[in-house]
């Protein structure tokens, strides 16, 4: 069965699954490029690819022309269609008008709508569907620069939402009370992906001439971290080598310190993170204690230690509450990230990896996706993916 897709550059697409086993098509609305980072929608979109048709609506291109989708099928069978817009155009208009050709073609099927952007409620908000879910993996509205309607639209969406999922504990107790339904799946991890880090990996060409010690990070580096918590690490541990992987979102490079011993190497896919993780002897999360990060629940933190790497971080609420008071990860702030990092670098407690393990037993994003379908496939009323 092949869907036509409206201006799309492929025209068609065929993934080869038979269409009895994807009755539904999952259209997920994202302010997050497909390729940015690697991180809960591309996991839990993977997942879900297994049982939907799923469409990622990312962020617009602009090109002169016709407004149309540029369409590619991943690794994971996700859909990903990039607008791609006129700057002269009314892109809301227009986006609206991709995504009702979009649900057109897609109309012997049932339909469901999944949320990261509150703000695509301005094209998509009453358009029909079978069942709409929020996952609030950030509180966007205290991120720098958030658009000042962003905080009524999410209104919107909760009022419109069937489901809401949280990101995290933190998330959860903001939103519990704003829905009839919200249920917290907090960040999980491919351990088998992050574990391949517990084995010797060749070490990377940009990071390979590094001295030892290590420490790294990994991640988005934006208003979220801070830099002169950073940069105070760096002075103060000269003998140690900080690595620092990630696209820069909001900053510039100019903001970054600067120092002999740390290393800003960019973004990386998400399958050489392993290879770099190898070969780091400990890892940290500089994160600034801020409106920003008081509702995050870093993905990273159950990587780090799925790859068997001490963390130190500073006191992000759910990690703190997560990982922190059950000693898993070592919580610090100025006054004690020197020393924190420098103890990390020695041989963990007796018990730690075993407690770690058991912590990683129970983290799978196969399994917060079972347990996301299960209440989906409830509200829809489905059995075996086709609607009763």
């Amino acid at each position: 069965m092949n869907f036509a897709l409206p201006h799309s550059d492929t025209g068609s697409f065929d993934s080869g699954r038979p269409l009895a086993f994807r009755q539904t098509a999952l259209l997920c609305f994202s302010h997050l490029r497909w390729d940015f980072v690697h991180q809960r929608p591309q996991h839990l979109l993977g997942q879900a690819a297994g049982s939907f048709r799923v469409f990622y609506i990312e962020e617009p291109d602009f090109s002169p022309g016709v407004a149309h989708f540029r369409m590619r099928v991943v690794e994971s069978d996700v859909t990903v269609l990039t607008p791609v817009f006129d700057h002269g155009t009314d892109h809301v208009q227009e986006l609206r008008r991709l995504v009702e050709s979009l649900k057109r073609s897609l109309s012997n099927m049932a339909q469901v709508h999944w949320f990261y952007t509150p703000m695509a409620m301005r094209f998509a908000g009453d358009l029909p569907c079978d069942l709409c879910v929020y996952d609030c993996m950030d509180e966007l509205s205290a991120f720098r620069f958030a658009p000042p309607d962003l905080a009524a639209l999410e209104g919107a969406l909760l009022a419109q939402a069937d489901l809401v999922f949280t990101g995290g504990e933190s998330l959860f107790a903001a939103k519990r009370a704003l829905h009839r339904s919200v249920h917290c799946f907090p960040s999980s991890v491919d351990v088998s992906h992050f574990g391949r880090a517990r084995s010797p990996q060749a070490d990377p060409q940009d990071q390979a001439n590094l001295p030892h010690p290590r420490i790294g990070f990994f991640g988005v580096i934006d208003e979220r971290m801070d830099l002169t918590l950073v940069a105070q690490a760096a002075a103060g541990l000269p003998d140690v080598q900080f690595v620092m992987l990630g696209p820069l979102a909001k900053l510039h490079a100019d903001d970054l310190p600067r120092a002999p011993n740390l290393h800003w190497l960019g973004r990386k896919d998400y399958a050489d993170l392993p290879a770099y993780m190898a070969n780091w002897q400990a890892a940290w999360m500089p994160f600034a204690l801020n409106d920003a990060t008081r509702f995050i629940s870093p993905t990273k933190t159950p990587e780090f230690l799925a790859a068997k790497l001490p963390v130190t971080a500073t006191a992000v609420a759910d990690v703190v509450a997560t990982y922190g008071r059950q000693g898993l990860v070592t919580i610090a702030d100025e006054s004690s990230i020197v020393a924190a990092l420098r103890d990390s670098l020695k041989a963990p407690a007796i018990g730690w990896q075993a407690a770690v393990d058991r912590k990683l037993a129970d983290m799978s994003w196969r399994s917060t996706w079972t347990a996301m379908q299960a209440l989906m496939q409830a509200r829809l009323r489905v059995t075996d993916g086709v609607v009763a």
